[in-house]
């Protein structure tokens, strides 16, 4: 199934069920009203939720109504914990650092803005892929993580490349993080029989543009130097993991530069080694970064996230 949470002036939102299609959706009132009550009873709620969904996507959902993925806050507003890791293998470093953790309070929408207090920071994202899980045990084997995966979806870490580099700032270098429109379970990643989700790693494409140029057309299933069940398991050493964790591979790269890249700072680091130089800036005031995974059925999966850059002091009221 897939899940989504709308805007309705709470900090948590409203949970809804969403169609494949990503067409229509419809509230889950008298089911659940946000996806951490779903996660934290997920063999009771879960069934109810699979059960609108199905009548969803019969077409016969009888208060169902457009999706404006808009309104769409990320599909968990807050979470327990956001972990991000260094999945992927590089061509100077073939096995990525361990996790580090980031800031989980306020998640971000698939169209919110992308913002920076100043262009000194250096500003830069990563595009990513993470889980959503349940409650996984101290101790739990990379296997058994893996049954504690409950949701997935994209993701977008904003990243200042200029404190990451300063070991006292390093730790406020990843000032916020956006999610794609909806999450969704594992078992809508199949496709003529064969699911994409297998051993801890997301076997599909993840499309990356910049001011509506291709930026990178990565395999997020190749080239991950450890699978999510070990990253779960990373976590898992020291402390259990509570319902409403999420836990990010960090971002998608391929050791072949020709699927591109989804950063600034790996692009520039490809042209560095095929040019000796990086004509590509850093993120500036109006850029437009856009990412979306499309299943074997050439469908968003995930719906896209459509972020503007802002450059500035943000006020809020």
């Amino acid at each position: 199934m897939k899940l989504a949470t709308l805007n309705d002036g709470s900090r948590d939102g409203q949970l809804v069920v969403v169609s494949r299609d990503l067409v229509t959706a419809h509230y889950a009132t008298g089911i659940a009203s946000h996806v951490q009550q779903v996660l934290q009873d997920w063999n009771f709620l879960a069934p109810q939720l699979q059960d609108l969904y199905d009548t969803l996507n019969y077409g016969k959902a009888r208060h169902a109504f457009p999706l404006d993925v808009r309104q769409c806050m990320a599909p968990l507003p807050r979470a327990y914990l956001l972990a991000v890791g260094d999945a992927f293998a590089r061509p100077d470093t073939p096995v990525g650092a361990p996790l580090r953790l980031a800031f989980a309070d306020g998640l971000l929408g698939a169209c919110a803005p992308l913002s920076w207090a100043h262009a000194a920071q250096q500003p830069d994202f990563e595009a990513a892929v993470a889980v959503i899980t349940g409650d996984v045990p101290q101790g739990a084997s990379p296997t058994q993580t893996l049954d504690g995966v409950r949701l997935l979806a994209l993701a977008c870490h904003g990243v200042d490349r200029a404190w990451q580099a300063q070991p006292p700032l390093a730790l406020m270098a990843q000032p916020n993080t956006a999610f794609s429109p909806v999450a969704v379970t594992p078992d809508e990643l199949v496709w003529g029989g064969e699911s994409a989700w297998s051993q801890g790693r997301l076997n599909l494409t993840l499309q990356c543009n910049l001011n509506g140029r291709q930026l990178g057309w990565c395999e997020a299933g190749s080239d991950m130097t450890a699978h999510f069940g070990e990253l779960m398991a990373q976590l898992c050493r020291v402390r259990r993991l509570r319902a409403g964790s999420i836990i990010s591979a960090g971002e998608v790269r391929n050791l072949g530069a020709s699927r591109g890249s989804c950063s600034v700072a790996t692009r520039c680091a490809q042209e560095l080694a095929q040019n000796g130089q990086c004509p590509t800036p850093w993120l500036a005031q109006g850029d437009t970064v856009w990412i979306d995974m499309k299943g074997r059925d050439g469908q968003s999966v995930f719906g896209a996230i459509d972020q503007d850059v802002q450059i500035g002091p943000q006020v809020v009221a």
